[in-house]
């Protein structure tokens, strides 16, 4: 496949449910290696977009790619290519570290000479050798976190959609997981990220906001703080939130 631009495009992506639009007619792009923010208040309808992004939900209008593949007829193409790490469920908690490994790279179609390598530098690089064999369900939950977080890139994919992934960690494994995604986007890996935390915001190099199914901001975090002349992202959002 030739390079593309945009490795994420969307033209009044909307759904639909009854009379209800929990998604109503966003657009927007992202560009390869950015790290672009989701955010929103919950129910604003940001998990709904991003389902419909990694193909597990039709759009009931617009139009949209994700790698280059259309979110209405190639959405298996598209899960093949992304990478996904839920805060809810990332990993199984009575297999053990090296069996969680084994088993999303036999999902992601790896041979088995390439899962070996990649088990050894996945351990190695978090610093697992003492735990590699302990169940996931025992580790903290910031490690989990980071484990889920290099799981969803074992297969290399040209983006990784990551859904609230610092929820409920301590101050100083969150600063650790964004150095994470710090080196996966400066390795071309574009990250799309959803975050309730106002001052993670301020780590992507854009940010959309969204409001009751609308995309009512978009813009890097400087230009959205010119714009709204405040001084913290936190400060945007509580603007747009009170309308």
């Amino acid at each position: 496949m030739s390079e593309i631009k945009h490795v994420i495009e969307a033209t009044d992506l909307t759904k639909q449910f009854g009379d209800f639009k929990a998604v109503n007619a966003i657009s927007f792009h992202v560009k390869k290696g950015e790290i672009f923010g989701f955010l929103g208040a919950n129910g604003a309808g940001k998990t709904t977009a991003m389902k419909m992004l990694i193909g597990i939900s039709n759009p009931t209008s617009g139009a949209a790619k994700v790698a280059g593949f259309d979110v209405f007829t190639q959405a298996e193409s598209i899960k093949k290519n992304i990478g996904y790490m839920s805060q809810k469920f990332a990993l199984y908690d009575d297999l053990t570290v090296k069996e969680n490994i084994t088993f999303f790279g036999g999902i992601y179609g790896l041979s088995r000479a390439t899962l070996k390598q990649k088990i050894n530098a996945l351990i190695e690089e978090l610093g697992l050798h003492d735990i590699a064999d302990n169940l996931v369900g025992a580790l903290p939950l910031g490690w989990k976190q980071k484990l889920a977080f290099s799981v969803a890139l074992l297969h290399n994919p040209k983006i990784v959609f990551l859904d609230e992934p610092t929820g409920g960690v301590d101050p100083i494994t969150r600063r650790q997981f964004w150095e994470m995604i710090y080196k996966a986007a400066h390795e071309g890996t574009t990250i799309f990220v959803t975050t309730h935390y106002m001052d993670e915001a301020e780590y992507c190099d854009r940010v959309s906001i969204m409001v009751n199914g609308k995309i009512e901001a978009l813009d890097t975090p400087k230009k959205l703080k010119e714009q709204f002349k405040v001084t913290s992202m936190n400060d945007v959002f509580l603007k747009l939130a009170r309308g």
